[in-house]
């Protein structure tokens, strides 16, 4: 064979050879890398902020003793619930009790005075106008009835007085409520002093107080000016009230004080709540967090937390184009939203949305996709706050 041909023949059989192994590769090559995408979609969203707030009673009433005198006994159990009007001390009325008679004894007597001025007014009267007394008599006895009329109702006042001072001994509660410790033992002598016996806490409404920052309500009125922020008519938000232990009180309230300044200490912006409390629940002092309801974020973009990452630029995310190839986006994120995030700008309706499989992506690269399924969101879980 000449060797010629042999180098043909070498040269097809090395040819083929190599058109062969390339086919294997294409044969081999993998297929492009599936991820799980979420599509943009525009919405009005409910909004909450949260904050530590702590509750008050909305009437505390000192219960005091109007008058001096030794303390007989408490009729109440501390820390119990009392019901208006019911006795929670009683003073030793005896010395009022003597008083009382004293004063109605003297009333007594003035009473007697003034009648015997009133039979001598009387009889001067007709013996002046037929001139059988003079004037002066008359203007006497005018002067007499008159200063004993005043004295009857001194001596009634004082009475009145009395009875007053007596009604004082029984110490009632004026409110339902939650009372606290007996501040005096029975047999103290109580006097202006120590005239403090304890208090009783009005339950319910309670009140629940929180506040806000400067920074906060600054934030608030930008995002209110931009449209980021529909708050309810006359700003009338709901207050829910989480404990401590994440579960949500059952009754929810409704704002009813907003103090008029800052404060100097803190800088702080005073709210206050007021919240049925039926079943005595909340105690004043307590510590709960309070949830504002009834702003709405229109036409908002939310995406998953997973789906935002932080670059060296900011935050990005991955989206996918129309030739099915993922590209890095720039966005301006805002605040969360349960498992989200609002993103204030760099996505529109109809982008789709990386959110599984972000760690293979190159800029370019083919992609598969299929629809995110997103895990419901527990009862529990956190509403948007403030980053």
């Amino acid at each position: 064979m000449p060797a010629s041909i042999r180098f043909l023949l070498v040269l097809y059989s090395c040819l083929f050879l190599f058109t062969a192994c390339k086919s294997a590769q294409k044969a081999a090559a993998p297929p492009p890398p599936e991820v799980l995408v979420i599509g943009v979609s525009p919405k009005d969203v409910p909004v909450s902020v949260e904050y530590v707030a702590q509750t008050q009673s909305s009437h505390l009433v000192n219960i005091q003793a109007r008058v001096s005198g030794f303390l007989d006994k408490r009729l109440y159990t501390e820390g119990s619930v009392v019901k208006e009007g019911q006795v929670l001390f009683q003073m030793d009325a005896k010395p009022f009790e003597v008083q009382l008679a004293q004063a109605e004894a003297a009333l007594a007597k003035q009473e007697v005075a003034m009648e015997t001025a009133r039979l001598d007014l009387e009889r001067v009267k007709p013996l002046t106008e037929k001139n059988a007394l003079s004037q002066k008599d008359l203007d006497d006895a005018t002067g007499q009835y008159n200063s004993a009329a005043a004295a009857v109702d001194q001596a009634r006042a004082q009475v009145e007085s009395t009875k007053l001072d007596l009604s004082y001994t029984t110490i009632s509660s004026p409110v339902t409520g939650i009372s606290s410790a007996a501040l005096q033992t029975d047999g103290t002598y109580i006097n202006a002093q120590n005239s403090l016996l304890t208090t009783v806490a009005v339950l319910s409404p309670m009140w629940v107080n929180y506040s806000l920052s400067e920074n906060q309500m600054q934030a608030y009125r930008d995002q209110v000016a931009k449209g980021l922020l529909c708050v309810p008519k006359g700003q009338n938000f709901e207050v829910e009230i989480v404990l401590v232990d994440g579960s949500i009180y059952p009754h929810r309230g409704r704002i009813t004080f907003a103090e008029p300044s800052y404060s100097e200490e803190t800088g702080t912006f005073l709210i206050r709540a007021s919240v049925d409390n039926p079943q005595g629940v909340l105690r004043p002092n307590q510590f709960v967090r309070a949830r504002m309801i009834g702003a709405t974020r229109p036409n908002a973009i939310l995406v998953p937390q997973r789906a935002v990452q932080v670059g060296s630029k900011g935050h990005i995310v991955w989206v996918v184009d129309q030739e099915s190839k993922a590209q890095q986006r720039p966005i301006e994120v805002g605040e969360w939203h349960d498992d989200d995030w609002f993103i204030n700008d760099g996505l529109k309706a109809g982008d789709k949305v990386v959110v599984d499989g972000l760690l293979t992506l190159q800029p370019g690269m083919l992609v598969t996709t299929k629809p995110y399924q997103p895990a419901s969101v527990s009862a529990g879980s956190t509403p948007a706050a403030s980053r």
